[in-house]
């Protein structure tokens, strides 16, 4: 076999995923957050969670790309793991879209189409506004300039007696129709997409080899079912290093396809002969026969019709034992007895495979709210330490605030470097625009958990005095400044759990003016406390170290506001 076959074969394979990747990245960002919202609107039942993962992965491509978005909503608390179970079997379907296009590109003329949309994205791409839409259409090039070269490819190959011979031969040794020879495939399927990281990429080989004749139609639907286990494989990958709500739907979607591949092996032979009557193919045909070429040219609609026939009867079959699948994937996958909360690890940001840069910044995204919410925790340990007489409890209390400060910290750090690693993509405007935003939100969270630990600290040195007693005064003036904070951090968290077209800003300026105007008062006030002897100049510099920690808190509260709003207070 000539080595510039080889290479010709892995270029156009390369060139098929290139353009997969590129075509899902454009739909992706042309649909904007638009399909998101969608995604958690649109599944009060089974039925349109359902058709809302079908319709979604279909408009973007990639059932991953559906997964993904699924995940971050369950770990963010918008879907139930049930409505999740529902959209992942619409997007089993959804995904099926894939090899219809694919099967498209082999039935006419690629070269007509790819090279004038070649030079139409050109200039798309180099006018701004439509830069998106020039990128989906090299996307669509590439991937059927990738078909058509690996199409032409393989009848090179079957035009090379050398190459002919070794992978017919090779093929021929699994032509009888055994259980083993069957699960042989259906492996193989499984492993080279879970090796590729693509199911679209092994869909469009399966084809072309069935096409050629050199894969018998039997062995290219095994590869089919072993796709479908293989793809599900990867979202699992990813989901290893996630909270138990992203690993339950992960492995939900395993569960899914492993159950439809059993029921399928056990009716296989009434099943495919059902899709192939529908679709007039007839696997008898031997390359003898007068029909065998026109036969053949029907393999590429044949899988197609399969794969598309699988998962929509796999999805009506288990739709209605959804509640079952969740009990299975919850005895399965069982929470850790440590709270997650309490030992640093991203919650929503995995170090997984094949994600887009848009998706990246949802992710970003609910980390950020769950930094937020670490930090709003971290200050009610403060407020709990203010009054803790157990010295025991106490230094328990202190130990997990520092041990919180660490953590806000090592969070910055990493979703910061997570950050630069997506602003490293082609990215739409908009999302540069999120990213710089979140960076500065990330800067000033990790302030807010070094004022919480400021405050511990200072609160840590009144009590190892032991002579520095707050006056019943001071506790009321220093509860109702924290009762403020409180308030503050408690709009952020509104904020960053919710739209920003429905959050009024005002009320978190406001909240910081009252902090403010409270702590030019208590200043006034201590230093004439001080004066009359009501307490020592030491107890009211640790009483006033807390009150300003307060206020710089406050500060840095509005400042994530105006970085998620996009604004500042003086434009208001």
């Amino acid at each position: 076999m000539s080595i510039w076959i080889i290479f010709k074969c892995l270029g156009s394979l390369a060139l098929l995923m290139f353009g997969m990747k590129s075509m899902s990245e454009s739909l992706q960002k042309m649909a904007g957050s638009q399909l998101r919202h969608i995604l958690g609107a649109k599944t009060t039942n089974r039925f349109t969670g359902a058709l809302t993962g079908f319709f979604v992965t279909a408009a973007v491509q990639s059932s991953t790309a559906t997964t993904l978005m699924t995940v971050s909503f369950v770990n963010a608390g918008l879907l139930t793991l049930l409505q999740a179970i529902s959209v992942i079997m619409g997007a089993h379907i959804g995904t099926t879209v894939t090899a219809w296009i694919m099967s498209l590109g082999f039935s006419f003329n690629i070269a007509s189409f790819v090279f004038p949309a070649f030079f139409i994205g050109i200039i798309l791409i180099y006018m701004k506004k439509r830069r998106i839409v020039g990128d989906f259409l090299f996307g669509v090039a590439f991937l059927f300039l990738g078909l058509g070269t690996l199409k032409v490819t393989a009848f090179e190959m079957m035009a090379d007696p050398e190459a002919n011979r070794i992978i017919s031969g090779f093929f021929a040794q699994f032509h009888d129709s055994s259980i083993w020879n069957a699960l042989f495939f259906l492996i193989m399927g499984t492993v080279l997409t879970l090796c590729v990281q693509s199911s679209a990429a092994i869909m469009a080989i399966t084809m072309i080899l069935c096409s050629t004749g050199m894969l018998h139609i039997n062995q290219g639907i095994m590869l089919v079912l072993g796709e479908n286990i293989g793809t599900t494989i990867t979202s699992n990958i990813v989901a290893i290093n996630a909270n138990i709500h992203a690993r339950r739907a992960a492995f939900s979607h395993l569960s899914i396809n492993v159950l439809g591949v059993t029921w399928a092996l056990i009716f296989l032979q009434p099943f495919v002969n059902l899709v192939c009557h529908l679709v007039g193919f007839d696997r008898s045909i031997t390359a003898d026969d007068p029909g065998y070429a026109a036969n053949l040219a029907k393999s590429n609609v044949m899988l197609a019709s399969f794969h598309t026939a699988f998962n929509l009867t796999n999805t009506l079959l288990l739709i209605w034992f959804i509640p079952y699948i969740e009990r299975f994937v919850c005895w399965v996958i069982k929470p850790k007895t440590v709270e997650e909360e309490e030992e640093f690890r991203l919650h929503f940001i995995t170090s997984g495979i094949m994600k887009t840069p848009e998706l990246s910044v949802l992710e970003a995204q609910k980390e950020i709210k769950s930094f937020a919410e670490r930090m709003e925790r971290m200050f009610d340990m403060v407020r709990e330490l203010l009054i803790e007489k157990d010295n025991e409890k106490f230094a328990k209390l202190f130990a997990r605030i520092e041990k919180y400060e660490g953590i806000s910290d090592n969070m910055e750090i990493e979703i910061a470097k997570y950050l630069d690693q997506v602003s490293d993509a082609h990215l739409s405007d908009e999302t540069k625009a999120k990213i710089r935003a979140m960076l500065r939100e990330i800067s000033e969270l990790e302030s807010i958990g070094d004022s919480c630990y400021n405050m511990a600290r200072t609160i840590n040195r009144k009590v190892q005095a032991k002579q520095d007693h707050f006056t019943d005064k001071i506790y009321e003036h220093l509860h109702q400044m924290m009762e403020l904070t409180s308030n503050a951090l408690k709009q952020m968290n509104q904020l960053l759990s919710g739209r920003k077209n429905s959050f009024n800003i005002n009320r978190s300026f406001n909240i910081e003016n009252e902090i403010n105007n409270y702590r030019n008062q208590l200043k006034s006030q201590n230093i004439i406390d001080i004066n009359n002897h009501e307490y020592t100049y030491a107890v009211g510099t640790i009483y006033m170290d807390i009150i300003t920690e307060c206020e710089k808190l406050a500060d840095y509260v509005v400042n994530v506001v105006e970085a998620r709003m996009g604004t500042r207070q003086k434009e208001l």
